[in-house]
């Protein structure tokens, strides 16, 4: 059996190194603890969306006559109008994709830039963001716009 024997004075060395160090990271953990922020967000706050807007009417009557026949539509009543929208990305590139499928389809669409600060709906539109980037059809494209103005609409209750 092998036994070691440690010098006094190295002992006690090892020792107080060992205390500097215990001390030195308190130190330093607890500063770096109070310069940490409260909440951490995983999302920014005000995220840039594109709506794509169909068209303003001034009323209900007027405006299903002129967009009865869209199945994927978001209407939202501000201001006595009746703001017509046909799909929600927070991708400049994605917008630009939906437009052309509507306006292939004989509409006339407005990407309109707006800022929200929901991280719930911002956390779902970048997931179903990819889903249109990587989607290889037109069905698929407006399928999941379909759901993505649907949850607009719970998650704000339009």
């Amino acid at each position: 059996m092998f036994c070691y024997l440690i010098d006094g004075d190295l002992m006690k060395k090892t020792m107080l190194l060992a205390v500097i160090f215990v001390v030195l990271g308190a130190v330093c953990g607890n500063y770096l603890y109070k310069k940490a922020p409260d909440t951490v967000s995983v999302f920014q706050t005000n995220q840039t969306f594109y709506f794509l807007q169909e068209g303003i009417y001034s009323s209900k009557d007027i405006m299903q006559e002129n967009v009865g026949d869209l199945m994927n539509k978001l209407a939202v009543l501000e201001d006595n109008k009746y703001y017509v929208y046909v799909g929600i990305t927070m991708d400049q590139d994605n917008a630009n994709k939906i437009k052309k499928i509507y306006e292939n389809m004989g509409y006339q669409i407005y990407i309109k830039k707006m800022t929200l600060d929901n991280e719930e709906f911002a956390s779902n539109v970048s997931q179903f963001d990819l889903l249109v980037q990587e989607s290889d059809t037109d069905e698929d494209v407006l399928t999941v716009e379909e759901v993505v103005l649907a949850n607009y609409e719970q998650i704000f209750n339009v």
